[in-house]
């Protein structure tokens, strides 16, 4: 099951990635260690299994570098390969972005999840983000309910860093909250916006009619 679930982020970085711009697989290791990394443990040994079941699913393809002569090595050859995404690949990436289940807020996933949200519409952003807050709230009750029980028992090192961990969610937490206000107000600004509009469109066509 985690195998699948860190496959699946693998995908979806690289996709969206590549939604960006085509890469050689070194610009995209790159990349994808300073996305990944921020977030979990990155294995370049994952990247080429990864990109070689892209390409037989056809969601991506290589433009291969021209070597008539056979004067490139293997590794000169693979380094020289520029991946680009091709329409079902685009297709794949906007279904996994519309997908807002708990792999989307787990430990595993989010990060990288929430990177690509200028890609995400609005609703699944917000249902992402309040999965992520109330997974992390119910980490807060654990995390608390294990204080209550160990305080007296542990010495002050495990203490300082029960509470680091606990200070650490609450941070978080926070941060969902202020996150979720925004979007709540940006979607109720936008809806006001469109019924503004329409009601202007409204008025118009009852000018107009007048006018007859």
């Amino acid at each position: 099951m985690a195998g699948r679930k860190g496959s699946g982020v693998l995908e979806l970085a690289v996709l969206g990635l590549l939604h960006e711009t085509p890469m050689h697989g070194y610009e995209l290791r790159k990349r994808l260690n300073a996305l990944l990394g921020m977030f979990r443990a990155f294995s370049y040994g994952s990247l080429y299994p990864c990109l070689k079941q892209l390409l037989e699913q056809g969601l991506i393809v290589e433009d291969r570098p021209e070597d008539p002569g056979g004067a490139l090595t293997l590794q000169s050859r693979r380094s020289k390969i520029v991946y680009k995404l091709t329409a079902d690949g685009k297709e794949r990436l906007q279904q996994l972005l519309t997908e807002a289940g708990p792999a989307a807020w787990e430990d595993e996933g989010f990060g990288v999840r929430f990177a690509f949200f200028r890609h995400t519409d609005a609703d699944v952003r917000l249902r992402i983000l309040e999965g992520r807050r109330s997974r992390l709230e119910e980490r807060l009750e654990s995390f608390r309910a294990a204080l209550a029980r160990t305080r007296e028992r542990v010495d002050s090192y495990t203490l300082e860093l029960q509470n680091h961990g606990l200070e650490s969610v609450e941070r978080e937490v926070r941060w969902l909250n202020e996150l979720i206000g925004r979007e709540r107000a940006e979607q109720a600004d936008g809806r006001s916006e469109r019924r503004d509009e329409r009601a202007e469109g409204t008025s118009a066509d009852d000018i107009s009619g007048g006018d007859r």
